[in-house]
């Protein structure tokens, strides 16, 4: 052997023994890497493995340092790409460690890690498409099985069916592969089978305990389901594995603005937005909590943000316009205007847009041109949405079947008896966040927001039924014992429990919708106080219709729909005030405004509570408040809501004719 190749053999030698110890012992690497270079100045091999070893003893800057020139070199160079992009985001440098990751796979496609961690990033910023697009390549790029690559590469392609057949052949054989269970959990995602995806995500957990990816998946999963007291246990096991992960982080600060805890939702917004500055959903996200908290001049500042970054971002302009008590200027209408122009513009941002001009021109006085935006925009979401006004007027007359008189005379005095809950029920904008606000000022009573959990427990006893008829949750209640009911009761109450902050006997629920759940709500909690929120119909119906909103509520994008969904809220009302007299506590929003101190002395004498003149000033509190009322509540009361649909008024004939009798008559109820 010759000196020159036994050189060459220790140098070798040299680059695996660095190569090895990055694993076991990076600052020992990092040193042999540099007595390479001091025999070999800018050898590529031994600069990025210095550069790795440095980033691994957690000295990213140093990492990048020596990345620079050996990229400026070596520029399609994709493992060091990738190194570029994990110093980075080690750094908190986020919209960096993207480009530099997208550089990596750009010049590696089959890269698996880029890929994942480029999902991860994704998922921080809340793009969900490419984040699910990025964890499909992952999967497809780090699997060697041939059946699971057959259902990766299926999946890259949104093929959910071929990715279905193969996942299921391949667990037939191999039962217990947890990343085949977890492929399948996601195609059943896709499918909409939240359920079953959820069975097999446990089992993935129960077989895998510390599988992250699987953990993660599943405290989505439950997020998406409106179960965010386990969302939350389960993502923040995951921030105990990996605290800095950017999309444990994003997913914990959605959750934690779903349970109530506003500033450490805020905290971690801000926080990555120090490293995605140009990530404009994580500032839509932002704003929409420092709106909940009350800090709007930094709400508007934080959406501003987001339309500087992306300008056709129309939900930008409808969350500001959704502050209601902000006003545009000239030169948003006329940035709104030419974002309106551009034929590219999704339908989606082009709907918000005009809910914002609805608002804008309304604050000018121009409600012929304000109407119109707001019918364009509704018109808009409903050809691309479904609503079927027949099932909900089905859904009524089989619940007033369902709950009769003789019903709830056979379960007197059954069910929890828990006095906790005060349910504010009725229409959407009608009046529920001003009385919460109001009653949440006593000192026995705490405002929550508006919970999904009354509406969870009905879906379950849906799950249950025999039949998918509509409304079939009623004759599955009607089957249960007195023990059942009284568990369903309890199971609510403790479900609940996250949203209370403090210590205060009584809490509110004032999701509006509740009332098609009142029988639910007297089945397992016959102490709960029940108070129904009703506003003159021709502006409860016009209230919802010049409002967008961000989930649910399809009753509301037609005028002729809307007047219908009243009308059937009037008459399932009117059928429990027949059946349970004396139940419901009504509160009319024209009385509120009208004389407010009797209206409040009212509903705590009905809540059995003494009065409290705090009451009266509920435009002081400084509470978090989720709902579109939110700085509407923060003023005094005024006469303007009552009012406000009569400048519309030439437009409105369709909800004249199709409320009918319900107008005419109101506040009293005619007969059905």
């Amino acid at each position: 052997m010759s000196a020159e190749d036994e050189h060459r053999g220790s140098f070798e030698a040299a680059l695996k023994r660095t190569a090895h110890l990055i694993d076991v012992d990076p600052v020992l690497a990092a040193d042999q890497a540099t007595e390479i270079l001091k025999a070999l100045p800018n050898h590529p091999p031994a600069l990025f493995f210095l550069a790795m070893a440095k980033r691994r003893s957690g000295d990213p800057q140093a990492a990048l340092d020596v990345l620079e020139p050996l990229l400026n070199a070596q520029h399609e160079w994709a493992a060091a790409w990738f190194e570029r992009g994990m110093a980075l985001g080690a750094l908190g440098r986020g919209d960096e460690a993207i480009n530099a990751l997208l550089k990596a796979v750009k010049f590696q496609s089959e890269h698996p890690e880029a890929w994942r961690v480029l999902a991860d990033h994704f998922t921080a910023t809340g793009d969900a498409d490419r984040a699910d697009a990025a964890y499909a390549r992952h999967i497809k790029c780090s699997t060697r099985d041939p059946m699971l690559q057959e259902a990766a590469a299926a999946m890259v392609k949104n093929d959910v069916a071929t990715a279905e057949r193969a996942l299921k052949k391949h667990l037939f054989e191999k039962p217990t592969d947890v990343a085949a269970i977890r492929m399948l959990a996601e195609v059943a995602i896709r499918c909409g089978q939240d359920s079953q995806a959820e069975k097999l995500l446990v089992r993935c957990l129960e077989l895998a305990p510390s599988f992250a990816a699987a953990r993660y998946n599943y405290a989505l999963l439950l997020q998406r389901r409106e179960d965010s007291p386990r969302a939350l246990i389960e993502i923040e096991k995951c921030l105990e594995a990996d605290p800095d992960r950017p999309g444990y982080r994003n997913l914990a600060a959605v959750i934690l603005g779903r349970v109530g805890e506003f500033a450490r939702a805020s905290e971690m917004y801000a926080r990555l937005l120090a490293e995605y500055p140009d990530q404009a959903r994580v500032w839509l996200s932002y704003g929409h909590v420092l709106k909940t908290e009350g800090r709007q001049q930094e709400a508007i500042d934080a959406y501003r943000a987001c339309i500087e970054r992306d300008p056709q971002l129309g939900e930008a302009y409808w969350s500001i316009a959704n502050l209601k008590t902000f006003q545009f200027e000239q030169s948003d209408l006329s940035a709104m205007k030419q974002q309106m122009e551009d034929s590219s513009l999704s339908d989606k941002e082009r709907w918000h847009l005009h809910f914002a001009l609805g608002k804008a021109y309304e604050d000018t006085a121009d409600y012929e041109e304000s109407f119109r935006h707001y019918a364009d925009g509704n018109a808009l979401y409903l050809a691309n949405h479904t609503y079927d006004a027949d099932y909900i007027t089905t859904r009524t007359e089989r619940l007033m079947s369902g709950f009769s008189r003789d019903y709830f005379e056979k379960r007197k005095g059954l069910g929890s008896t828990a006095p906790d809950p005060i349910f504010i029920i009725g229409m959407p904008r009608a009046g529920s966040t001003l009385l919460e606000q109001i009653l949440s000022c006593h000192s026995a009573i705490e405002g929550t927001s508006e919970l999904p959990d009354m509406i969870t427990l009905a879906q379950q006893l849906r799950a249950e039924a025999d039949t998918q008829e509509v409304a079939a949750y009623a004759s599955v209640l009607a089957q249960k014992s007195a023990e059942e009911l009284s568990e369903l009761g309890d199971l609510y109450i403790e479900r609940t429990r996250i949203h209370r902050k403090t210590d205060r006997p009584f809490f509110i629920d004032k999701m509006p919708n509740n009332f098609l759940y009142l029988g639910i709500i007297q089945s397992i909690l016959p102490n709960a106080k029940i108070i129904d929120a009703r506003r003159h119909p021709m502006g409860c119906c016009f209230s919802n219709f010049k409002q967008f909103y961000a989930k649910g509520q399809n009753f509301s994008y037609s005028l002729e729909d809307t007047s219908r969904f009243y009308r059937d809220y009037v008459r399932l009302m009117a059928h429990f005030d027949e059946v349970l007299p004396g139940r419901v506590h009504r509160v009319f929003y024209e009385d509120t405004v009208a004389d407010t101190e009797r209206v409040v002395r009212e509903m705590l004498e009905y809540c059995e509570l003494e009065y409290e003149p705090e009451c009266l000033r509920f435009f002081e509190s400084q509470r978090p408040v989720r709902t579109a009322s939110s700085e509407q509540v923060r003023q005094p009361i005024n006469r303007k809501g009552v009012e406000q649909w009569q400048n519309y008024e030439p437009w409105l004939e369709p909800l004249k004719e199709t409320l009918g009798d319900v107008l005419d008559e109101y506040p009293t109820v005619p007969q059905f």
